[in-house]
């Protein structure tokens, strides 16, 4: 056997194992379960931190102030010293449009060992807790959600006893680049951390999507948060780490009726949104990273050379080899793409896509050792804290 066979080989038992073995991540049926509407609705207090988002509210904010919620709630939007007048802008849709009570606030600059938007998220969760809200709804000034959206939530929480429910906003794929890239960021990560396994009771694995996060707010206080993952760039897995770790039983899948609004319409712009990120996931580890880059080339790069290798030298066993692990590629990716009403025909691109975020994930790291690390709306984070607590996984 070749060298280029027994790569491929190696491809395609990867492929086998993680079709049957990874938590089934690439099924798109982990959705918001339906529940029974509780007896006594709780009180929700929705904590929104916003940098300089002044274009986003108009879609955002209003579908939090339509909220169709039994129970009381009330919307706490933490200015986090914007240039933009994001915080009379969101003052000025509340007195328009009406709907639920809205807070608006300004933390001032975060301290020294804080991320800006958990510094904001403190800041607004400290002023809810005033009012003793059972839930805390903590969502980005780029999240649109249906009326339907939080009344649905709690339902979930309450029957099924979760302490923290998250839905993965569906991210906004209009653009050329955008439907090339974003149905794939969503793709990597439930394979990183597969919904079944976080919704489960005794699994490690511990996700949620910082977009729209549902949490109790007795879990919140028995956690510690956001204080104890002050320092996370990636805060929503931190803060589900957190929650899972002291005992809480939390949940993560699809969104059917939370969208984000935001748009990445050229690829400079969903490159910078996957590099600042991509290191800080492999905790800022260089061999990591160098497992992380042959890891992707032997799954997703090897198949495809291999076919066409094969094909080339009149190698048979070579090619079905690799044509198989790339068929099996192609059809874990195709549940993804039917959810994002995307053309069957990027499926066979994973591959082109693949190596496009093992450029980003390189790029991430080029930057944090160039100082510059998790940079975000003028913010930069070249270093993680001394003393802070691995990401949980």
């Amino acid at each position: 056997m070749t060298v280029l066979l027994w790569i491929c080989v190696a491809s395609l038992l990867a492929w086998l194992w993680l079709l049957l073995c990874q938590g089934f991540f690439w099924r798109t049926d982990v959705r918001l379960p339906p529940a029974k509407e509780p007896a006594r609705w709780p009180s929700v207090a929705v904590v929104v931190p916003a940098r300089d988002e002044a274009e986003m509210l108009p879609a955002s904010l209003t579908s939090l102030l339509a909220q169709d919620y039994p129970g009381r709630a009330e919307i706490f939007l933490v200015d986090d010293n914007s240039t933009d007048g994001t915080g009379e802008l969101a003052r000025e849709l509340h007195r328009t449009t009406g709907g639920l009570p809205l807070t608006v606030s300004t933390p001032g600059e975060p301290p020294e060992g804080w991320t800006g938007k958990l510094w904001a998220v403190q800041h607004g969760m400290a002023l809810a807790r005033t009012g003793g809200p059972g839930y805390l709804l903590l969502t980005d000034a780029d999240i649109a959600h249906e009326p339907d959206s939080l009344r649905r939530l709690v339902a979930s929480a309450e029957g099924g006893g979760y302490d923290l429910v998250s839905v993965m906003a569906r991210l906004r794929a209009r653009s050329a680049w955008e439907r090339l890239i974003v149905p794939a960021f969503v793709y990597f990560f439930a394979k990183l951390y597969p919904f079944r396994r976080v919704g489960r009771k005794g699994s490690r694995t511990a996700a949620a999507a910082g977009g729209c996060v549902l949490l109790r707010t007795e879990a919140a206080r028995r956690a510690g948060v956001p204080e104890a993952i002050r320092h996370a760039v990636i805060d929503d897995v931190a803060l589900a780490g957190a929650v899972k770790r002291t005992g809480g039983h939390i949940w993560l899948g699809l969104a059917e009726r939370v969208e984000s609004v935001r748009p990445y319409p050229r690829l400079g712009d969903l490159w910078r949104m996957v590099a600042r990120s991509a290191y800080a996931q492999l905790r800022h580890n260089p061999l990591l990273l160098v497992g992380t880059v042959f890891g992707l080339a032997l799954v997703y790069l090897a198949p495809p050379a291999g076919l066409f290798a094969g094909w080339a030298a009149g190698d048979g066993a070579t090619a079905a080899v690799a044509g198989a692990a790339w068929l099996l590629m192609t059809l874990t990716y195709l549940p993804m793409l039917r959810y994002y009403r995307q053309s069957p025909w990027f499926a066979p691109l994973l591959p082109v896509i693949a190596l496009l975020y093992l450029a980003m994930t390189v790029d991430s790291a080029v930057r944090h050792y160039r100082g510059r690390g998790a940079a975000w709306k003028g913010r930069t984070y070249p270093k993680p804290v001394p003393d802070a607590a691995p990401e949980h996984r």
